[in-house]
């Protein structure tokens, strides 16, 4: 590439950065009614986000607001791209930010503190920020799943617990996702922390790795690629999935089973709470905030479970019937304080990258 054509790329990009500018500035000019009060509420979350039509819909005519969702990746990326943009943020709320990565958050000064007359209602175990930066949306606890047909076909006992995984009648049957990578797998790794402590959790991983344990970059391959259980008849009857799994694999095959095909390791699961919060510098705060008191209004939180398949913080909130039948929630998930999850996560997964990848 010659000089001159190196330069009138430069000039290229420039002009396109300059044309982006203004039209962002339009957008955000045209949101605010040309100067009046903000028409439009933005909210920034993560590609797994999803809300019914309607109840989209009760939002817009309630408040008299339109709601744009802007995805920005998985939880994680979402969490990093906001962080970068804290003060001037791309929209008003924040929704995905959970227990696991949540002083990440704090520290990051991303959210202005709210305290929605909705939290009237919620337990207070979901309540992790007495300050109320952020605000609990729903749980989802991260468990292994097992394909019920494959050990039933083989005359074999699915494990009952993490220790079992570590027998030889279970070589090669696990697939988990890299915590480095992945929200479930990063779960799962503090699961075996809270579970065997220092330095135990790093002999377990060594007990997996010897009994030929298969790590994947994300849940996407280890669920429906990976896993003999899912759609992608996987040879892998053993995965680091949701307590939400089983109902989902009901409602989603054809023709619909009576039973569900899979089940959960409940010794295994890992409770995630996942916030929304306000954004530190939203263009539009009072919309801020009156969608934060929506996604805790019951209407919203009945939506979750077949939306997100994942559990409503509300107590009001009716499960939808599969839920009720096939899915579980652990009477007493483990768990790790955010604080000691903040201080110790880099240098787990450190440990956890030299102990099983190396």
């Amino acid at each position: 590439m010659s000089g001159l054509e190196r330069v009138d790329r430069r000039m290229l990009y420039a002009a396109a950065a300059v044309a982006a500018v203004v039209v962002v500035g339009l957008a955000v000019v045209l949101a605010r009614g040309g100067g009046d009060e903000p028409t439009e509420v933005v909210l920034v979350t993560h590609q797994s986000f999803v809300v019914s039509d309607d109840v989209k819909r009760e939002f817009e005519t309630e408040s008299g607001l339109t709601l744009r969702i802007l995805q920005t990746g998985d939880a994680g990326a979402a969490l990093s791209r906001a962080l970068l943009t804290a003060g001037n943020p791309e929209g008003d709320v924040f929704f995905g930010v959970d227990s696991n990565l949540l002083t990440r958050a704090l520290e990051g000064d991303l959210f202005d503190a709210y305290e929605s007359p909705e939290l009237e209602k919620i337990d207070e175990q979901w309540i992790l920020d007495p300050e109320h930066r952020v605000t609990p949306i729903d749980h989802g606890e991260v468990c292994l799943n097992v394909d019920l047909e494959w050990f039933e076909g083989r005359g074999l006992e699915p494990p009952r617990n993490l220790g079992e995984l570590g027998l030889a009648r279970y070589r090669n049957l696990l697939v988990v996702q890299n915590p480095a990578t992945s929200t479930p797998g990063l779960a799962f790794m503090l699961a075996t922390i809270a579970r065997y402590g220092e330095p135990g959790w790093r002999r377990y991983w060594e007990r997996l790795r010897a009994n030929g344990v298969l790590v994947v970059d994300g849940w996407e391959e280890a669920y429906n690629v990976r896993f003999s259980g899912s759609s992608g008849n996987g040879d892998r009857p053993i995965v680091v999935s949701y307590a939400s799994s089983p109902p989902a694999e009901v409602i989603f095959r054809s023709p619909r089973p009576e039973e569900a095909p899979t089940a959960v390791v409940v010794d295994s699961c890992f409770q995630q709470i996942e916030f929304a919060g306000v954004l530190r510098g939203a263009p539009n705060p009072s919309g801020a905030r009156k969608l934060i008191d929506f996604l805790l209004s019951t209407r919203f939180q009945e939506d979750v479970p077949l939306s997100m398949f994942v559990f409503p913080v509300d107590p009001l909130a009716e499960l939808p019937p599969e839920f009720e039948r096939f899915a579980v929630v652990p009477e007493d998930p483990l768990s790790l304080p955010p604080e000691e999850i903040a201080a110790n996560r880099d240098r787990w997964i450190r440990e956890w990258t030299a102990t099983v990848l190396r």
